[in-house]
C-alpha cells in the first residue's frame, strides 16, 4: 500500500485557491437506483474541476527561481485551468499547449486567467510532446496533469474531504480516469483510511486506458481513444499513477458515449447543473454497476469532476440522453404498401408516444418506416413491443444500438439511389475544427464518385462523415490503400442493415 502518500495529502496545499466542495445526495437518482447516491461536486470549484487542487499542490512548491522561469503544462483544457489559476495567484508567467480539438470554453478561460495559450495537435498526446520540446527550449517547469506525486496528493484531497464528510460507511467510490491522478489519489488516502470501500474506476469504452493496463499487468498505448469525453482522452496511464492502482483499484467499468449522455442529465435532473462529459463518467458507471450487480441498500460515491462543456454540444448529449437511458427504441419496419397500412401500423403501436416517424415509397409492394418510440420500461418493454410486431406480421429491425443509424440514417431516410452502381457505404470519424470538413473533402479528391454524402456538426469532438462511393471491383483495393495513407478513422457500412433498408444504390 503506498502509505507515503497520507502524509503528502494531508499536507497538501491547496484550500488556498480551492474550495472544499460538498457531498450532495442525489435524491432522484437514490430513489431510482435503490441506494444512497452522493456526488461530490468537483464542478463548483472556482475553476469548474477538480484539477485546480493537483496544480496549484505542485507549483505553490517551485523554488523561486523556477518560479522566474514560469511554468508550462498540456492540458484537453481542466489542469490548463488548474495551472493558469494557480500560476496568476502565484504571480508566475503560464503556458499552456492545448489540442486543438479542446472545446473553446476551455480555451477562453484559460486565457481570460492570464495563461498563453499554445493550440497544437489533435489529442492531447500530440500537445504533451509539443510542450515537452518547449519546456526544454524556454527552461520552463513543465507541470504534468496527472503523473506527479504532488499532484496526485492535491487529488487525493478530494478523498479526504469525502470520508469526513460522510462518516458511515461507504459501499464505493466511483472515479473517473484519464490519465490516473485523481483515482491515485482518492485510492491511496481511501485504501489506507478504510480498505473496506471499494475503489472502482471509470472510463469511456473508447479509451479504456486503465482497463487495458490493468488486463495487461503493465502500461499500454492505445493506437487511438475517442475525443467525446475530451477531459480523460489519454492514450496511456501515467507511471506513478498505474503504480498505486494497481495497488487500489478493486475494479473497472467502461461505459458508452449514449450512457455518459444519459448520466449527464441524471446528473442536471438532481442539482440542475450541466456536468460536462467526464464530469458524468463516474455517474455512468455507477449506475451500469447497480444494474450488473443488483446492488441494492448500499452507500456509493461518484465524483461529478468537472462543468467544462461547450453549449453547442448539448444538442447531442440531448439528443443520445434517451438512448442511452433505453428510453427510446429506434425501429425500421417493414409495411405493405398500401392505404390505411401506416394506420393499422400505428393501432399495433398503441397508445406510446412516438418519437420519431420516417417515410419514403420504395416500391408498390412494400414500405419502410423508420420509427423511434418512447419507452418506460427499457430494454424489456422494447423487447415486448418488437415481438408484438413480429407476432402481427410485420419484419422489424431493431436499430436502437446502430451507430450509423443514430448518427446519419434517421436524418437521411429515403435515400434509395438505383442507378447509383457499385455504390458502397464507408462511415469517417476526424478531430473537429475549423476547417476539419473541407480538409477532408481536399484529401479525398481523388476521381471516385461520391454517391451518398452526409455530415452533421453537433458540437461534438468528431466530425462525422457517411459516404457512399462508386467503387468497381477492380478499384477496392487502390481506395483501400488509398484510405490507409490518409490515415482517417473509417468503417465499412455497406452490409449495415440500416443502409440496405433505407439508403442504398444499385
Amino acid at each position: 500500500m503506498p502509505n507515503s502518500y497520507i502524509e503528502k495529502i494531508l499536507r497538501a496545499r491547496v484550500y488556498d485557491v480551492a474550495v472544499e466542495t460538498p457531498l450532495e445526495l442525489a435524491p432522484r437518482l437514490s430513489r431510482r437506483l435503490g441506494n444512497d447516491v452522493y456526488l461530490k461536486r468537483e464542478d463548483l470549484q472556482p475553476v469548474f474541476s477538480f484539477k485546480l487542487r493537483g496544480a496549484y499542490n505542485r507549483i505553490v512548491q517551485l523554488s523561486a527561481a523556477e518560479r522566474a522561469r514560469g511554468v508550462i503544462a498540456a492540458s484537453a483544457g481542466n489542469h490548463a485551468q488548474g495551472v493558469a489559476l494557480a500560476s496568476q495567484r502565484l504571480g508566475i508567467p503560464a503556458l499552456i499547449v492545448m489540442p486543438k480539438t479542446t472545446p473553446p470554453i476551455k480555451v477562453q478561460a484559460v486565457r481570460s486567467l492570464g495563461g498563453r495559450t499554445v493550440l497544437h495537435g489533435d489529442s492531447y498526446d500530440d500537445a504533451y510532446q509539443h510542450a515537452t520540446v518547449l519546456a526544454a527550449e524556454k527552461g520552463m517547469t513543465f507541470i504534468h496533469p496527472f503523473d506527479d506525486p504532488e499532484v496526485i496528493a492535491g487529488q487525493g484531497t478530494i478523498a479526504m474531504e469525502i470520508l469526513h464528510q460522510h462518516a458511515d460507511p461507504i459501499e464505493a467510490i466511483f472515479v473517473p480516469v484519464g490519465g490516473g491522478g485523481l483515482i491515485a489519489g482518492v485510492a491511496a488516502y481511501v485504501k489506507y483510511v478504510r480498505p473496506e470501500t471499494r475503489i472502482i474506476g471509470v472510463e469511456p469504452d473508447d479509451a479504456p486506458t486503465l482497463q487495458r493496463a490493468l488486463e495487461a499487468g503493465h502500461r499500454v498505448v492505445l493506437e487511438q481513444v475517442g475525443l467525446f469525453v475530451d477531459g480523460v482522452a489519454v492514450r496511456q496511464i501515467g507511471e506513478e499513477t498505474f503504480r498505486v492502482a494497481r495497488e487500489c483499484v478493486d475494479e473497472m467499468v467502461l461505459v458508452t458515449t449514449d450512457e455518459i449522455c444519459a448520466a449527464i442529465k441524471d446528473i442536471f435532473d438532481d442539482t440542475r447543473s450541466v456536468a460536462e462529459p467526464a464530469g458524468a463518467l463516474a455517474v455512468a458507471g455507477l449506475k451500469k454497476y447497480v444494474k450488473e450487480n443488483a446492488t441494492r441498500e448500499a452507500c456509493l460515491v461518484a465524483i461529478d469532476s468537472g462543468a467544462n462543456i461547450n453549449f453547442d454540444r448539448l444538442r447531442h448529449v440531448a439528443e443520445r440522453a434517451e438512448i442511452g437511458e433505453r428510453r427510446e427504441a429506434l425501429l425500421a419496419v417493414q409495411i405493405p404498401e398500401r392505404p390505411g397500412s401506416f394506420l393499422q401500423f400505428c393501432r399495433t403501436l398503441g397508445r406510446r408516444s412516438i418519437t420519431e416517424f420516417n417515410y419514403r415509397y420504395a416500391d408498390v409492394v412494400e414500405a419502410h418506416v423508420f420509427c423511434g418510440v418512447e419507452l418506460s420500461g427499457g430494454d424489456q418493454e422494447r423487447d415486448e413491443l418488437v415481438a408484438r410486431l413480429r407476432e402481427k406480421g410485420y419484419q422489424v429491425v431493431d436499430l436502437s444500438d446502430n451507430e450509423t443509424a443514430k448518427l446519419h440514417i434517421r436524418y437521411m431516410v429515403g435515400g434509395h439511389a438505383p442507378e447509383a452502381t457499385h455504390e458502397q457505404l464507408f462511415r469517417f470519424e476526424f478531430p473537429e475544427r475549423p476547417g476539419a470538413l473541407l480538409d477532408f473533402l481536399s484529401g479525398l479528391s481523388r476521381g471516385w464518385n461520391i454517391s451518398l454524402f452526409h455530415y452533421r456538426n453537433q458540437g461534438a469532438a468528431y466530425g462525422r462523415v457517411l459516404m457512399g462511393i462508386q467503387l468497381p471491383p477492380e478499384e477496392e483495393g487502390e481506395f483501400y490503400e488509398f484510405l490507409s495513407r490518409r490515415g482517417y478513422a473509417f468503417w465499412e457500412e455497406t452490409g449495415n442493415p440500416a443502409y440496405k433498408l433505407f439508403a442504398s444504390g444499385g
